[in-house]
């Protein structure tokens, strides 16, 4: 059975660099399409897109805009309030169509999103959710719990459901790193031969990911399995326990799919991943933002959608590429 993910990442690392090029308003912003049809410029905010979870997110949304006939503009506010305000302000004044924006935080992009909406245009969030609704037009983002869960049982399983682990955490701003979190909690705590023994923060990221599981060996230098918040946290653990000789004691779980990750696990270093489905989030993401431009609906019931991720371990890796899962 073929999973609904359709593949839609643009080759290339250009695209990023993509900006609007038609025509102008008297006072320097794009010129806004007709009310009721497509046109005009999309702008698209996202987090990081140095990480290959957030190029997908980003390269999908470029390649579904344009195809719909929408001219594209790409930024990162690298989960950065501040940097995200000036973002939103610039789209603002740009006059842009409409904003697919994947947010600085649940509590601290509220105010963004509000600003968004004063201003008339539409906001479909995707990835992470705000702690309000009623504000953007859709909030899509993976099932995190879902996953958190599915993930920690196949990780308890290799662990045998016994022996010492230590935690990578994501960015504390970021919601889905908690949920992440006591979704694996929820889990390992069924099993009270499994004992926590340490717990790091690596803000999403392969290099602090290394350098913080290299402190945690320091301290627990026998421990046996580690749980990462995402892939990059993850990697970043694999490398830690291939400098200590260690990669063959240590069981391994991270979170996303992206494909280093997915090979990872292949290569017997990670027992498990959990694809989030990006590619087909972004994807609702344009099209509902289209909608709304076009029809002022997004054609859906629900403001806030959570799409199910998928167990990704060595029985079934060969079927994924690129955060698209086939089965």
């Amino acid at each position: 059975m073929k999973r609904t993910l359709t593949k839609m990442i643009v080759a290339g690392a250009g695209i990023l660099a993509l900006s609007a090029c038609g025509g102008t308003s008297e006072d320097g912003g794009a010129e806004p399409a007709p009310a009721g049809q497509a046109g005009g410029t999309i702008s698209i905010i996202t987090v990081d897109p140095s990480n290959p979870y957030w190029k997908a997110e980003v390269d999908t949304a470029v390649q579904q805009a344009e195809a719909l006939g929408y001219q594209t503009t790409t930024a990162a506010h690298e989960n950065e309030p501040d940097e995200q305000n000036r973002l939103i302000e610039a789209a603002i004044n740009d006059k842009v169509a409409g904003i697919i924006l994947d947010p600085a935080g649940a509590d601290e992009s509220v105010a963004a999103v509000q600003k968004v909406v004063d201003a008339g245009i539409p906001v479909v969030l995707v990835n992470a959710e705000i702690s309000q609704t009623g504000l953007a037009k859709s909030q899509i983002v993976s099932n995190n719990a879902q996953g958190a869960t599915v993930g920690a049982e196949a990780w308890a399983e290799a662990m045998e459901y016994e022996g010492t682990y230590v935690e990578l955490l994501g960015k504390p701003s970021d919601n889905n790193a908690q949920v992440r979190s006591d979704g694996y909690a929820s889990v390992i705590s069924q099993y009270p031969d499994l004992e926590k023994v340490g717990e790091e923060i690596a803000n999403w990221d392969r290099q602090e990911g290394q350098e913080k599981m290299e402190q945690l060996l320091s301290k627990n230098p026998d421990v046996k399995g580690v749980v990462a918040g995402n892939d990059e946290m993850a990697l970043g653990a694999i490398n830690a326990l291939k400098s200590a000789g260690k990669i063959d004691e240590v069981k391994v779980l991270g979170f996303d799919g992206n494909q280093d990750a997915v090979d990872a696990v292949k290569n017997d270093e990670m027992v498990a991943t959990v694809v989030q489905p990006i590619v087909e989030g972004t994807t609702m993401a344009v099209e509902q933002l289209n909608n709304v431009i076009t029809t002022g609906e997004t054609g859906v019931p629900e403001e806030k959608q959570a799409l199910d991720c998928v167990l990704v371990t060595k029985d079934n890796a060969d079927t994924v590429q690129d955060f698209v899962v086939t089965e």
